[in-house]
C-alpha cells in the first residue's frame, strides 16, 4: 500500500483509491451522494483532505453490514461541522442501526425458511405464494401472475 507523506494534506483521487481500497468510480459515486467531498484545483482536478480516508472507511464498513447509503449520508450529516466520524460516533450509530439490522435478519430468515416451499410447489403464481403473497392478501382480488402486470395507481 503506498504511503503518503505526513506533510501532504490533500490526496488525489488515485491516492485516495489506493489507500482506501475503493475504486475511483466508487469514490466519485460517494462524492455525488454527499458522503465525501473534494475541492477542485485550478486544473479542475479533485483533491481530498486526508480525513476522507476515515470517511471512506466508515462508509465501507457501514455498507458491509447492509446500511443503505442514504442512511450513512444522514448519519455523516449529523456530525458537527461534518467532521470525520470517530470511535464514539461509530458506537452510537452502530447501536442505532442494530434494530434495523436485526429486523432485516429476521426477514431474511423468514425468506430462507419459505424459499424451499416456494420452489417446491411449482405453482409459479402469486395465488398462494408465501413469499410474494403472504397470508394470501391478493387472493381477494385476483389470482396468478396477472397481479404482476397491474399498474399502481396513486
Amino acid at each position: 500500500m503506498p504511503q503518503i507523506p505526513e506533510k501532504i494534506h490533500e490526496l488525489t483521487v488515485g491516492q485516495l483509491s489506493a489507500r482506501s481500497g475503493a475504486a475511483v468510480s466508487a469514490l466519485h459515486f460517494y462524492e455525488s451522494k454527499g458522503l465525501i467531498s473534494s475541492r477542485r484545483t485550478s486544473g479542475n482536478q479533485r483533491r481530498y483532505s486526508r480525513d476522507a480516508l476515515r470517511r471512506v472507511a466508515f462508509v465501507r464498513a457501514a455498507q458491509r453490514v447492509g446500511i443503505p447509503l442514504a442512511t450513512i449520508r444522514d448519519a455523516l450529516a449529523e456530525l458537527p461541522e461534518e467532521r470525520t466520524p470517530n470511535r464514539e460516533d461509530w458506537t452510537r450509530l452502530s447501536q442505532a442501526w442494530r434494530k434495523e439490522l436485526d429486523e432485516r435478519i429476521k426477514q431474511l430468515g423468514r425468506l430462507r425458511d419459505h424459499l424451499t416451499d416456494c420452489i417446491g410447489c411449482g405453482c409459479l403464481s402469486l395465488e398462494t405464494c408465501v413469499l410474494s403473497n403472504p397470508d394470501d392478501v391478493f387472493g381477494e382480488r385476483l389470482t396468478g401472475s396477472r397481479l404482476l402486470a397491474e399498474k399502481k395507481t396513486s
